[in-house]
């Protein structure tokens, strides 16, 4: 158990506030001039009727006041205590107890991947800040398009990842079938939407690693989430012929059902991760399937300490390495010991000696323990030494390949040197970067001259990244930006500044459409040059003279639905429309096939010959020799200005026993870890569950409206319905998140809700206001228009559960606030369904206002007693006339909120529908999640890919 201040430092300030709020309701409504001294004679103002029973200001005396603040003190003492729980309560650790068991395990881990989302969520914001300053565009409302997209795919790995570990499944039945191996795949077919693939023949043996190669697009990935079950069973797509894992049949069984006889790496593990901790991570497929906590903690030691992350269990899994995500994601996968491993693209985001460790595990997990591992990845050359069969696709099929040659250590390439007539275009010297106290960069010096190219290469961590964007903000800002010390200089050359493609390139997108995003761009450089529109088709030419011969689409695909290659030639064209003078790379061929890698070396060798000096922050020591680039080495913050790096073979990979660390042993099995024996959840019928459902929601109804509902009852019982009230509540939402828990028993609507609580949350906890909420209340609507009523609901009540915990401000006040949000989400999901178009935001607007006021009336009407106390004139009077009190609360609310907070907060909504509802709505209505119209489809004995809402299919593709 943990300390944490700030819970109790928020709460003290809240109780401060609210004592000094009903010090200000005496004064203000005559409640203040009891005794003597006078401190302020103020004239009292009667009101008129249906108000002629309140009387504004009056006497004000010390007496008063201090009736005041001790009628506060009580209410401030409950504040104060629900703090100090708070502060010593984990509550996220919590969410993880109750995932494990009990009746909430669905709910609970939607909300344990909502908190290990948060961090995912925050680089998102900050990545997405940076796009924004790159192009030239103010961090305003559209800025929620990339971060949402971001979040999206976020949650599409991390339903993907709880699927494969086991994730509602019903059973722990293995299947091994000795003879015909771990994997047989015979006249099989992989399709999705107009993507099909044929393997005749695969069958790799126990105890070798097969290694599956082919251009970018070509289907690798589809191919290994058809032999995981995800194509078929998550993806939307098909999987016909003989397709069996461990003996079981790929067709009719999902993904949770074969978890231990199939370990799943997917690509960039990092962003598929669906807890905080290392050793949860580790620890996940265990816990699914009902591991005890204690088996739990041996096994994951275990596995930890033969690969040799022992060291990591305890971390934070945002402050992971890409070379330790990796380690650990491969670890997640093999703590039950599955008897085939698949990995997508292990080495994508590594440096050379996170890549050998990577490699030495996976030969090890093939030699010692006997898995049969299937590798796909386009650096394939740094697989040869472990390697036992070579894949490749080749028209449309996979059919037997060769290992490719492997690059021999090079002899020092021939020296670039930079030419001393060209001009230079950038000096920087003495560059230091800090973030957080913490130094990134020191000492670095960079000279850039036009037209040629440059290529900052050094390990994870060196700092290239941040001397990029050092120099871009620089420009931008005309200001040190992120440069705490160093001079930076431009020369003169012509054309624009320096423009910078980040590693996240896709967050410059904010258009749904490639002709969308080139039209933008063009009026931005139409007002940056304070000039005449340019001419029509500007952008797509210069983006067409990037791209060369190939060609691209340049119509109404969607930015992200094209391919790495292509996305990343297009980022470079938006950076690039005015001719920079400097123009940055960060990792220009992260996930790039060689002809990929091929057209963006073509589109920087365009850049270059427009005159731009084009500096390069890579890995891949190849490519930059290829562009026959001036290297230069950075290591440990530190970059040379001349001083020239020696070639270095990406290739070239010792081999496993040569490496300067421990390879590990997997050198005898361990013991099968029993599963608890699950009890079998009662489900109500259908009509049922709805009745339920609908009585408990009308309960808190009533617990929202007990102040009007007591003028109906004796006085006697009268006194003790508030105390009813908040004993109601919490019951109610209780029965609600049980009824509702079996809603969530998908993967994929655990990892959309958690996501998108995480996203709801951020925004509740940075616009803060009565009741909690304003901004949040655009992603509620819409989230809510996009997947229904239920789900609307679910999101509303997650949202206040994890922004609660996150700034520790669970109280009495939090199921009231629960259903209130829940509500908002769920009516947008009742709202006409037929209704497309501009109509359909004008509606879902119209919608926003009446919410966000109905949503203060209520949640001022449950509090309004305890907020004004006795003895002002608009304070709740038990067993008063009906329209006294409602008349009272109604002034109340007036003056307190619907004026003010509740009017901002309307408008907020219409403002945040109209600039960015159209995006967002398609944003979610592309990951929509699949209907049980598949798995009908598949009873019955069809196959067909299931479309998403867009009209196209759910495409995961290499």
């Amino acid at each position: 158990m943990t300390f944490r201040p700030t819970p109790l430092r928020a709460a003290a300030v809240l109780a401060v506030v609210f004592i000094a709020a009903r010090v200000i309701y005496r004064v203000l409504f005559n409640g203040a001039g009891l005794g003597a001294p006078v401190l302020l004679d103020l004239p009292p103002l009667r009101l008129p009727a249906p108000y002629a029973h309140v009387v504004l200001l009056g006497p004000v005396s010390a007496p008063g006041v201090w009736a005041a603040v001790l009628s506060a003190l009580p209410i401030a003492a409950t504040i104060l205590t629900f703090g100090l729980l708070n502060a010593w309560v984990d509550v996220a650790r919590g969410f993880v107890h109750l995932a494990r068991r009990g009746p909430l395990q669905g709910i609970a881990r939607m909300l344990v991947v909502a908190w290990s989302a948060l961090p995912a969520l925050a680089d998102a914001v900050t990545s997405v800040r940076l796009a924004f300053r790159l192009r030239g565009e103010r961090f305003g409302p559209r800025a929620l398009v990339p971060i949402l997209e971001r979040t999206l795919e976020h949650a599409g790995r991390v339903a993907a990842a709880l699927e494969l570990r086991g994730f509602g499944s019903r059973g722990s039945s293995v299947s091994v079938d000795d003879d015909g191996g771990p994997l047989q795949v015979r006249g099989a077919r992989f399709r999705i939407g107009d993507t099909e693939l044929g393997v005749a023949d695969f069958q790799p043996r126990p105890g070798t690693v097969s290694v599956m190669t082919g251009p970018t697009g070509s289907g690798k990935s589809t191919i290994l989430r058809g032999i995981a079950g995800l194509l078929s069973h998550v993806d939307g797509g098909e999987v016909s012929g003989t397709v069996r894992v461990g003996g079981l049949d790929r067709v009719s069984r999902p993904p949770r059902e074969t978890a231990r006889v199939v370990g799943v790496v997917l690509q960039n593990p990092r962003a598929a991760f669906a807890t905080t901790r290392v050793r949860d991570e580790i620890g996940l497929a265990l816990d699914l399937r009902g591991v005890s906590a204690a088996d739990s903690k041996a096994r994951v030691q275990e596995v930890a300490d033969r690969i040799g992350i022992s060291a990591l269990l305890e971390r934070t899994i945002s402050t992971l390495s890409a070379g330790e995500a990796t380690l650990v994601a491969i670890a997640a996968a093999v703590v039950e010991q599955p008897a085939l491993l698949l990995v997508d693209e292990p080495l994508a985001d590594l440096d050379t000696t996170a890549r050998a460790r990577v490699i030495a595990v996976l030969h090890a997990l093939a030699r010692d323990a006997g898995v049969c591992v299937i590798v796909a990845e386009h650096r394939a050359e740094a697989l040869v030494p472990i390697a036992d069969s070579w894949w490749t696709i080749r028209d449309g099929a996979l059919v037997p390949g060769t290992a490719p040659a492997v690059t021999p250590a090079l002899e020092a390439p021939p020296v670039v040197l930079p030419d001393p007539a060209a001009v230079t275009v950038l000096a920087a010297e003495n560059l230091a970067v800090h973030r957080d106290g913490k130094p990134l960069v020191r000492d670095a010096s960079v000279t850039l001259r036009r037209g040629e190219v440059v290529a900052l290469v050094g390990p994870n961590g060196a700092g290239k990244s941040s001397v990029l964007v050092a120099l871009a903000l620089n420009e931008i800002k005309r200001s040190r930006g992120k440069a705490d010390k160093g001079t930076i200089n431009f020369g003169l050359g012509n054309g624009g500044g320096v423009a910078l493609v980040p590693d996240a390139s896709d967050d410059l997108f904010t258009r749904d459409t490639v002709a969308g995003e080139l039209k933008a761009a063009e009026r931005r450089l139409a007002r940056r040059k304070n000039a005449a529109p340019l001419p029509a088709g500007y952008a797509a030419e210069h983006l067409a003279r990037l791209r060369g011969n190939a060609g691209m689409p340049i119509g109404h695909e969607h930015p992200r639905d094209l391919s790495a290659g292509e996305r990343r030639i297009l980022a470079i064209a938006l950076q690039t429309l005015d001719r920079p003078q400097v123009l940055l790379i960060d990792e220009p061929t992260r996930g790039l096939d060689p002809a990929a890698r091929s057209a963006v070396a073509a589109a920087l060798r365009a850049a270059a010959g427009d005159g731009s000096a084009v500096l390069i922050a890579t890995h891949d020591h190849a490519f930059a020799h290829g562009l026959g680039a001036r290297i230069m080495p950075m290591r440990d913050g530190v970059a040379p200005a001349v001083e020239l790096a020696p070639a270095e073979s990406d290739a070239a990979v010792p081999a496993i026993t040569a490496q300067p660390f421990t390879a590990p042993r997997f050198l005898d099995r361990l013991p099968d870890v029993p599963a608890r024996k699950q009890s079998h959840r009662f489900r109500m019928p259908r009509p049922v569950e709805l009745a339920v459902l609908a009585a408990a929601n009308l309960l808190a109804l009533g617990a929202f409206c007990w102040p009007l509902l007591a003028a109906a009852l004796p006085t006697d019982a009268a006194a003790a319905l508030p105390y009813a009230a908040l004993a109601i509540a919490p019951v109610a939402a209780v029965a609600v998140v049980v009824l509702l828990d079996g809603s969530v028993r998908s993967a994929h609507t655990v990892a959309l809700l958690g996501v998108l609580a995480a996203v709801g949350s951020a925004v509740r906890v940075a616009s803060t206001g009565v009741g909690g909420v304003e901004a949040v209340f655009i992603l509620l609507v819409l989230a809510g228009r996009a997947f229904g009523a239920r789900f609307g609901l679910l999101l509303g009540a997650a949202t206040i559960a994890l922004s609660s915990a996150l700034w520790g401000g669970i109280g009495p006040w939090t199921p009231f606030q629960v259903f209130a949000c829940a509500w908002v989400g769920a009516g947008a999901g009742l709202l006409p369904k037929k209704v497309r178009g501009k109509a359909e935001l004008w509606m879902l607007c119209g919608y926003g206002v009446v919410a966000s006021y109905l949503f203060g009336l209520l949640t001022n009407l449950w509090f309004w007693p305890f907020a004004v106390g006795a003895g002002t004139g608009i304070s709740y009077v038990p067993g008063a006339p009906l329209g006294t009190n409602l008349s009272s609360f109604l002034l109340y609310s007036l003056l307190t909120s619907t004026a003010g907070w509740d009017t901002l907060r309307a408008v907020t909504t219409v403002v945040g529908i109209i600039v960015v509802g159209r995006a967002i709505l398609a944003a979610l209505r592309r990951v929509k999640p699949v209907s049980g119209g598949i798995a009908k489809k598949r009873a019955q004995g069809v196959h067909a890919p299931e479309p998403s809402t867009n009209g196209t299919p759910h495409q995961f593709t290499s």
